[in-house]
């Protein structure tokens, strides 16, 4: 995966499920991925090492991708929108069925 799809993935499956992590989780993941702060310049911000940074920032991607695979928010949100964009489109209605069904 590159650089920036990792980036932009990780930031959705964030801003679906950000309220499932711990506070430190949260900052450090928005210092890094949304505030464009390095690895080392968060270490320095909190007394850290590079290293321990490093592994914080992967266990909450493994959280995030874990939380998609178990809840598949984002998997259904695009699903959804991807009817509404077709019904839209097309004027079928009955697809609205399909999208209803989607949350039961």
């Amino acid at each position: 995966m590159e650089a920036l799809d990792k980036k932009e993935l990780m930031n959705r499956l964030f801003d679906m499920y950000h309220a499932l992590l711990t506070e430190k989780q949260v900052l450090y993941f928005e210092l890094y991925y949304k505030e464009d702060y390095s690895l080392q310049e968060i270490a320095e911000l909190y007394q850290l090492t590079r290293n321990a940074v490093f592994d914080h920032l992967k266990k909450v991607e493994e959280h995030l991708m874990d939380y998609e695979a178990k809840l598949g928010l984002w998997k259904h949100r695009e699903k959804r929108l991807q009817l509404i964009d077709e019904i839209i489109k097309t004027n079928h209605l009955e697809l609205l069925e399909t999208l209803r069904k989607l949350d039961e």
